[in-house]
């Protein structure tokens, strides 16, 4: 689902940059004293070339869940219990893959090769994979009366559009004073605007806005007071009382609400259920999302790595799990019994994992993240930047090779 001051003290030599590794993936370490092992420790690490092994694990961990939430769909009807469980997921994994990408979006700003990076990795793969969803509900489900429109976002690409509205508003967010108050009541005002109608898919941008201005006002300290020891501890009577109450929840309660999607008019309700609803819902997935962070390692895992290609797996694994239901696959009396339900959840955990690796990404690069370098003007201060940082790594390597020498 979103990096830095200066160390101070003595002035150091820059070092020559490392070969970057891939996202997510340890360089090998070379051999190095310990002083320098220490002004490498103290030097701030420049967002983009270091990677968080917690963040890359909570993508992972929150874009398994999305899948196999979505393979639960259309089983949970027939058990009280997998719905209960449909219930608390859905209540704090988009919340959380949310937050992250407000977090990561701190240092967004209206500078052109942001804005080209919000084009080329937001803006296009919406367009493509919109097309792409269309094209395909239209021919699997033999649904001719299926419009290609890209003012109605189509099962997942609703989160594209979230993304690029949520980030070209971060300068507003950065710039007001109680900016999650204001959130929370566009948020709250949006629940009681049925007029909004479904262009753009505007009440989830809206419903969803606070997770995001949240995690833009986070900083790592917070991500480090939910990793103690005591946490992981208390999250367990947590998901537990959870558990309990979305078994109870069930037949008493419209799972709608969990997405965002519509208002209280909408659902059948009196007006002011909405922005009570926001408010409650934002309180229970914030303590949930608190509880999941928890429980997230920070050390590098094997599946680490691939929290570098989530939205990958996110967008992808939409074609298996809606072309399993266009085939009615889910249809099949032994999926819907207990094993059949653990098989399907462990298909769902497995597909998404493999859609999140390597060799995925570099085949649907050309969707996700495309260059795109003839549809932009020359900048000429990223130009300059590029330059400079050119320069300073040519000075770097002269200077470790003087200290070489010497």
């Amino acid at each position: 689902m979103t990096n830095s001051l200066q160390p101070h003290g003595h002035d150091r030599t820059p070092l020559p940059p490392a070969q970057s590794p891939a996202d997510g993936v340890p360089s090998p370490r070379s051999p190095r004293s310990r002083q320098d092992q220490r002004d490498r420790q103290d030097r701030p690490r420049t967002p983009g070339k270091q990677r968080d092994s917690f963040f890359d694990n909570a993508k992972y961990l929150a874009i398994v869940l999305v899948a196999v939430g979505h393979s639960w769909e259309p089983l949970k009807g027939d058990s009280r219990i997998l719905e209960g469980l449909y219930t608390v997921v859905y209540s704090f994994h988009m919340p959380a893959f949310i937050i992250i990408s407000g977090f990561f979006s701190r240092s967004f700003d209206l500078r052109p090769d942001r804005l080209k990076r919000l084009i080329t990795g937001v803006a296009v793969p919406y367009i493509l994979f919109e097309t792409a969803f269309s094209l395909f509900k239209r021919f699997a489900d033999h649904d001719p009366h299926q419009e290609i429109s890209l003012l109605d976002p189509w099962y997942l690409t609703w989160f594209l559009v979230a993304l690029f509205v949520w980030r070209l508003t971060t300068p507003i967010w950065k710039l007001v004073r109680h900016p999650l108050p204001l959130a929370l009541g566009v948020a709250m005002l949006a629940t009681i605007t049925p007029d909004i109608g479904d262009d753009l898919d505007l009440q989830r941008v809206l419903q969803f806005l606070p997770y995001f201005v949240l995690g833009l006002c986070l900083k790592p300290e917070h991500f480090r007071l939910v990793r103690r020891r005591s946490m992981r501890i208390v999250a367990v009577p947590v998901f537990a009382v959870a558990l309990a109450f979305g078994w109870w929840a069930v037949p008493r309660m419209n799972t709608a609400w969990f997405y965002h999607r519509d208002s209280a008019q909408e659902l059948g309700a009196p007006w002011w259920v909405g922005p009570v609803m926001v408010l409650a819902m934002f309180g229970c997935s914030l303590v949930l999302t608190a509880c999941f962070f928890a429980w997230v390692p920070g050390r590098t895992m094997w599946f680490t790595a691939l929290g570098a290609g989530t939205l990958y797996g996110y967008l992808l694994h939409g074609f298996l799990i809606k072309g399993a239901d266009f085939a009615g696959w889910f249809d099949h009396a032994s999926l819907h019994r207990p094993l059949g339900e653990i098989f399907v959840t462990l298909l769902a955990a497995t597909a998404v994992t493999l859609l999140c690796t390597r060799p995925v990404q570099r085949v649907f690069h050309f969707a996700m993240e495309p260059r795109m370098a003839w549809a932009f003007k020359p900048d000429a201060a990223e130009l300059a930047r590029e330059r400079e940082t050119a320069e300073r790594r040519a000075e770097g390597r002269k200077v470790e090779r003087a200290k070489v020498d010497a």
